[in-house]
């Protein structure tokens, strides 16, 4: 393994270790109600982030909160020898994707059937720290 290879791994190892991620899979709410919460918290600290979540009435927020505590562990898992508080972690990046959608018939007028169509989506939540994000 050439040195410049090396150099780089080991580059590309500590920016990973900087930033820590959780995914929330077919989560049974449309992305559209799922979004509005997620934009509160975009670009926001964690504490602030989390305080959000906690007070908000939406059941999205309950979902996030527990994917963002999910992604805290998992930084500090990463990292057990640093310090959350001096960490000044942010939610880096949060993207709501739809999910697969389960298809229903519900009786219309007329003998006709209009397919209801129940979305579920992706969230995927990215950890960084405030330094990162302003590169």
């Amino acid at each position: 393994m050439g040195v410049r290879k090396k150099q780089m791994a080991e580059r590309i190892k500590a920016e990973k270790k900087k930033v820590a991620f959780a995914k929330l899979n077919n989560c049974p709410t449309s992305p559209r109600k799922m979004r509005l919460v997620a934009d509160l918290i975009r670009g926001a600290k964690v504490e602030n982030a989390l305080a959000i979540l906690r007070f908000n009435p939406k059941e999205a927020s309950r979902k996030l909160e527990k994917l963002l505590l999910s992604a805290l562990a998992n930084w500090q898992a990463k990292n057990e020898d640093a310090n959350l508080e001096d960490a000044d972690l942010v939610v880096a990046e949060i993207r709501v994707d739809s999910g697969a959608m389960l298809k229903r018939l519900r009786p219309a007028p007329q003998g006709r059937a209009h397919r209801i169509r129940k979305r579920s989506n992706h969230v995927t939540l990215v950890l960084g720290s405030k330094n990162i994000t302003e590169n």
